[in-house]
């Protein structure tokens, strides 16, 4: 494709990224004047990166890439990580608990590590996501609170939002419950006493100077709100950073429609614009709950990276996103399998299918070469019959079904070979129990034990999927699915399973032939 007809389509698309970059052009109908469009993202590094957290990132880099396909303006992503913030509680996942609880309220990169690995819990939160993004290829810039506070770089907005402090409190004070407004300052200075980051009232001395005062253990304290001596409430914060950064485009989730709407509120207060953006709705657990990093109970990236490639995490995260999800290992099969579906109608689309295809986002509509001759679930049912297989035999096993099959002509199958393995042992070993037939099923399987007995070793999966079919038209079933369900319930131990000629194809039909005695056997 080329850019002009690229960029013609870009413009009418309503792929999710499209209608998001096309808020930019309107925000700048002229191009930015002073520089590139800045996106930024934002991380509380209280608890470790979950999926939550790199979903951000995710979805702001193809809306980033998607403004590129409209406009020759630069761009830079911003991560941010608010590493200055108190600790409010100790997360429920990590290690030397009783420590962390006697650091309580300190900024975050003055907590020592839990794990023992760095200088402090932020500086390991902050690792293991720039790990994280790194390994998957962003292209973006760091920024620590901590480091952008203690170099003065916001000192200017600093000093700007105490020049216009009563206004900022007249954003905020009608949101609180009279407890909290009693005692709400919008600068959190940190304690010279006992390093905490104190939530108490402040007075503002001189704003150009950037004095304030405050009560501290029953002292008064006069210090600079500067160079790190301070923070903000983090709805002031926002702002502030929107302000300073000139922030054009911040997604966030459902749960911050408020905090948004404050942080936007305070921003103009501020002389200057809040950035566009996009609420997107949560993530669950497979109990319907929010995802948390202090409970730690959604998935990691690691979890998912151990049984689903990185394109099948994308996949996921680019679908639908106002629409609430469920995170959970169940997830994961499914999104391998449709990614790759996905990727296989991408060639022969039109331009205008193809922008809308979730895989012209995840790659950048630079798609990478190689097909997958098998699914996912459907390696999943041979790893679960095989029991405790190798690789090696996986592989042997697909020389029945694919032709010429090697890890150096199908290099993508073996990766997703590994995964499946370890998929198979975590999760679907543990919930296989074949039944014995019943009723009508015995003459079934007897059936189709004699019909693959008449089939030669090579016959197609279709070959074998008509004869499973007319076995089941002919059985005395109430309906096809019966028959299915039976197949899967007897052969696999699974109440649900793959399309079975594909399967018998794959597992081969003298295999299969042992599966049904075993199952006659019952």
């Amino acid at each position: 494709m080329t850019a002009p007809d690229l960029r013609a389509a870009a413009l009418e698309s309503k792929a999710w990224p499209y209608e998001e970059a096309r808020k930019l052009l309107k925000r700048y109908p002229e191009g930015k004047p002073d520089g590139a469009i800045l996106f930024e993202t934002g991380y509380g590094p209280s608890g470790l990166p979950h999926i939550g957290t790199f979903n951000e990132v995710l979805r702001t880099t193809m809306v980033r890439n998607a403004f590129h396909a409209l406009s020759d303006t630069p761009t830079r992503l911003i991560a941010f990580s608010d590493d200055m913030d108190g600790l409010r509680k100790v997360p429920d996942n990590v290690p030397n608990k009783e420590m962390l609880a006697g650091y309580l309220g300190k900024p975050l990169t003055q907590i020592p590590d839990p794990f023992g690995k760095f200088e402090s819990f932020a500086h390991h939160n902050n690792a293991m996501l720039r790990d994280f993004l790194d390994r998957y290829g962003f292209d973006y810039e760091f920024l620590s609170s901590t480091i952008e506070y203690g170099s003065g770089r916001f000192d200017p907005t600093l000093k700007l939002i105490l020049q216009r402090y009563q206004a900022i409190m007249d954003v905020m004070l009608p949101t609180l419950r009279a407890e909290r407004a009693a005692t709400y300052s919008p600068i959190l200075p940190i304690s010279p006493k006992s390093g905490i980051v104190l939530q108490v009232p402040v007075e503002v001395v001189d704003a150009e100077a950037g004095t304030i005062a405050f009560m501290d253990d029953g002292d008064r304290i006069e210090q600079s709100a500067l160079g790190g001596m301070a923070k903000l409430q983090w709805k002031v914060d926002w702002a502030m950073r929107w302000t300073a950064l000139q922030v054009d485009y911040e997604m966030s989730g459902k749960d911050l429609i408020d905090s948004v709407t404050q942080a936007s509120k305070i921003t103009r207060v501020l002389g200057a614009r809040p950035p566009e953006g996009l609420t997107y709705e949560m993530f669950l657990d497979e109990k319907g709950e929010k995802i948390s990093k202090s409970k730690g109970n959604g998935l990691s990236l690691d979890d998912w990276l151990t049984y689903g490639p990185e394109e099948s995490l994308a996949f996921y995260i680019y679908r639908e996103p106002r629409k609430a999800k469920s995170l959970h290992m169940g997830v994961i099969p499914r999104a391998v399998d449709e990614y790759w579906q996905f990727r296989g109608n991408y060639a022969g689309q039109e331009l205008k299918e193809k922008l809308g295809n979730p895989v012209h986002h995840i790659h950048d509509g630079k798609l990478p070469t190689g097909e997958l001759p098998v699914t996912f679930g459907l390696l999943l049912n041979l790893v679960g019959v095989m029991g405790d297989a190798t690789k090696e035999q996986v592989w042997s096993y697909l020389a029945n079904y694919v032709p010429d099959a090697t890890p150096e002509l199908y290099p993508e199958l073996d990766r997703l070979i590994d995964r499946a393995l370890a998929y198979g042992r975590d999760f679907v070993a543990p919930t296989l129990k074949r039944r014995a037939p019943e009723g009508v099923e015995v003459a079934a399987l007897q059936q189709l034990d004699a019909d693959l007995a008449a089939l030669p070793a090579e016959a197609s999966a279709e070959d074998i999927q008509n004869s499973v079919y007319e076995i089941g038209k002919t059985a005395g079933f109430e309906n096809l699915r019966d028959w299915f369900k039976a197949l899967y319930e007897t052969l696999l131990g699974s109440s649900q399973g793959p399309r079975m000629g594909s399967f018998i194809a794959l597992y081969g039909i003298e295999n299969t032939r042992k599966l049904i005695a075993e199952a006659l056997a019952r």
